[in-house]
């Protein structure tokens, strides 16, 4: 938990001619302040005695603090009541619906990533779809939450779902049955003596479960796997700590993340501890324009310390670190306090982490025609700390020579993920190069 910190008193050393002036501004500062407030005071009156019906009084100051937080960015936000419940149960890794995450974009309800096995993914739902009507009523003008709301219900329910996605000339409906998500943040496998490793958020076991993988591919490859892949696409993140700890597991020293706040003292640097448990085998981490916040940091502390390679498309770009401050029993603020940045000092906040390996993901039919909703797209984003120029990233104009082959020809040789399939070839390359490892003793 972060408190705000109190500011030291007025130092007066010599040169009291500048406390005036100091004081006048301040007053003066107090002045528009309480102007400010008298407006709002006199909206409230008006709206609570003469609006058209009655209304309560706590819609009224609700609707005030929504719109405060909704003006300084995309992840500020207040909750309470069933929004309190569903923010807690998210993070905690437990929680009912569709297993989607959404922004609002013009009025419409836009998907941002759906969630590994929930009714959404296995629907075939992708990032940039938009979702225009439930249950056959328009979205469009709805607040998110009440779009939110409506995609809420008991597991079991069914709600159809129409979607808008560019590229394709109609809308169509998709129809999913509620569940109760129960994520499973961490899934692993080995891969033709390759350590898969899939992690699809980042709550409260996220890095546990990290560790528990890395050490079941210890045992079953005897203690020889001849390397990791980490997947963190279409990953929205989480908690903070959780991926410091998912760092640290790949790390044996260095930095893996800063915050910085307001003020420029006010920095906070995250380090890793000794034991690589991955014991120095080559990694490569698999991002996509889903990957984002948490994800990004062990992208990015993985990639400036040279731990790993970093393969796929650039990330969401989330760069903030928002903190939750209980209001009371049954609500909560989220309230942007700093930005974070790599141990190199880059800011990955709108611009999101390049990858070192540009590959797309061509077993995906509609990958070409499906546009990516990043952090720089959502109105009120923070401003980048650094300027992006992904106009050669991303440029299309003149195809790689690796990448020509369409989703047919892909389907047809047995490749059903392009990007992984890449990712298992060249950790095969970088482990032929590496020396032998020395066998690991498994636990």
């Amino acid at each position: 938990m972060r408190f705000a910190k109190l500011l030291p008193p007025f130092a007066l050393v010599g040169a009291l001619a500048f406390v005036p002036t100091a004081t006048s501004q301040l007053a003066a500062a107090d002045t528009d302040t309480y102007k400010e407030l008298e407006t709002f005071m006199s909206v409230f009156q008006r709206a609570r005695s003469s609006y058209v019906d009655k209304v309560d009084d706590h819609v009224l100051i609700k609707g005030a603090i929504d719109g405060m937080l909704a003006a300084l960015d995309p992840h500020s936000a207040y909750a309470e009541g069933a929004d309190f419940q569903q923010t807690k149960a998210t993070t905690d890794g437990n929680y009912g619906g569709l297993g989607i995450t959404v922004s609002s974009e013009d009025g419409a309800v836009k998907i941002v990533t759906p969630t590994q096995d929930t009714p959404a993914w296995r629907a075939g739902l992708k990032s940039g779809d938009y979702i225009t009507h439930l249950d056959g009523e328009l979205l469009y003008g709805s607040t998110l939450d009440e779009a939110v709301e409506k995609m809420r219900g008991a597991p079991g329910t069914k709600i159809k779902l129409t979607i808008v996605r560019p590229g394709r000339d109609k809308p169509f409906d998709v129809q999913l049955t509620r569940e109760k998500i129960e994520l499973k943040p961490v899934k692993w496998e080995v891969k033709d003596g390759i350590g898969y490793i899939n992690i699809n958020s980042f709550s409260a076991q996220t890095g546990a479960a990290t560790e528990s993988a890395l050490m079941s591919i210890d045992k079953a490859t005897g203690g020889r796997p001849l390397g990791y892949v980490v997947d963190l696409r279409s990953n929205p993140g989480g908690l903070l700590d959780q991926a410091v700890s998912v760092s640290d597991a790949f790390l044996d020293r260095g930095e893996i993340v800063s915050e910085r706040g307001r003020e420029k003292t006010d920095i906070e640097r995250f380090y890793a501890h000794p034991g690589d448990l991955a014991h120095g085998l080559p990694v490569v981490v698999l991002v996509d324009a889903g990957t984002a916040s948490a994800a990004e940091i062990v992208a990015g502390a993985l990639q400036d310390q040279r731990r790993a390679l970093v393969l796929g498309e650039r990330s969401f770009g989330k760069g903030s670190v928002q903190t939750v401050m209980p209001m009371s029993a049954a609500s909560v603020l989220r309230l942007t306090t700093a930005r974070y940045y790599t141990p190199s000092g880059r800011s990955v906040q709108a611009g999101g982490i390049d990858p070192d390996i540009v590959v797309p993901q061509l077993s995906d039919p509609d990958y070409k025609l499906r546009p990516r909703l990043r952090e720089a797209d959502l109105r009120k984003h923070l401003l980048s700390q650094t300027k992006v120029d992904d106009s050669i990233l991303e440029d299309d104009a003149n195809p790689d020579p690796r990448f020509t082959a369409t989703a047919d020809q892909l389907k047809a040789q047995g490749v059903k993920d392009f990007q992984l399939d890449y990712a298992l070839k060249t950790l095969k390359r970088l482990a032929a190069k590496a020396p032998a490892a020395p066998k690991v003793a498994t636990r």
